[in-house]
């Protein structure tokens, strides 16, 4: 069974990622697909809109850490998202229900309309694993949120409920898990519903104030692939894979 899901119905293009197993933890080629879709969704004007979404009780877990820890040569594996999702014209719709966690929750910030369950979890773990936060989080979350709350949230990692997420503009609304994906369904229905070129051309004029976007993904990349072989991020993940508390004392 594919990795992630691509249906187009009713001027809808849904996105599912399907690995549950491993808590929709994004692969080198799910990333590829997940890139792959967006373009056919930009390039296809019968879709008027884009769904992403996981299972209702996960929405993604972050990166692979197998495939994070051993990347291909190169750009990142998510580069091919990083290029496709902020630069697309049509809106896009997520529904959030569980873990939201790394890319699954940057990823969000490039979304038009993102709904939650009251499960949902969400967490930037980047600097208590010895990295740095990636996908313009560093630009757009401190936008959304005020510098101070982007700081707690970018620099301790901690996890955060769907009543902090919607406090701070990154979800919609929080709607019942059992409505969850229908709710979102509905939203971009209602989307797709509208004069599509204006639709277009008003997210292009809310977007327009994100001068430097495409720069500060590609610096967050490059710092994030030259963290990953630092001593720190290799004691952070150690420890997270021996499941014990890593110990940064002997940094300087």
């Amino acid at each position: 069974m594919s990795l992630v899901l691509v249906e187009t119905k009713e001027r809808i293009a849904r996105i599912e990622l399907n690995r549950a197993d491993k808590k929709n933890a994004l692969t080198v080629e799910m990333y590829r697909m997940i890139g792959d879709a967006l373009a056919a969704a930009e390039a296809d004007p019968q879709v008027r809109a884009v769904l992403i979404h996981g299972r209702p009780d996960c929405f993604c877990a972050g990166n692979d850490i197998g495939d994070f820890l051993n990347p291909p040569p190169g750009k990142t594996p998510a580069s091919w998202l990083f290029e496709t999702l902020p630069g697309l014209s049509k809106p896009v719709v997520a529904a959030v229900g569980g873990p939201a966690v790394g890319i699954g929750a940057t990823m969000l910030l490039h979304c038009d309309l993102v709904y939650a369950a009251p499960n949902a979890r969400l967490q930037f773990p980047f600097v208590p694993l010895g990295i740095v936060p990636e996908f313009g989080s560093t630009l757009l979350l401190p936008r959304l949120a005020g510098y101070q709350r982007a700081a707690e949230l970018l620099l301790l990692g901690r996890p955060f409920g769907a009543d902090k997420a919607l406090e701070i503009g990154l979800v919609n609304e929080i709607v019942p898990e059992e409505r969850l994906l229908a709710h979102a369904r509905e939203a971009a229905a209602q989307l797709a519903a509208l004069p599509p070129a204006s639709l277009r051309l008003a997210k292009r004029l809310l977007k327009s104030g994100y001068a430097g976007l495409g720069e500060r993904i590609e610096e967050e990349a490059r710092l994030v692939r030259e963290r990953l072989a630092s001593p720190e991020a290799k004691e952070a993940f150690t420890a997270f894979l021996e499941k014990r508390k890593p110990d940064f004392s002997k940094f300087s």
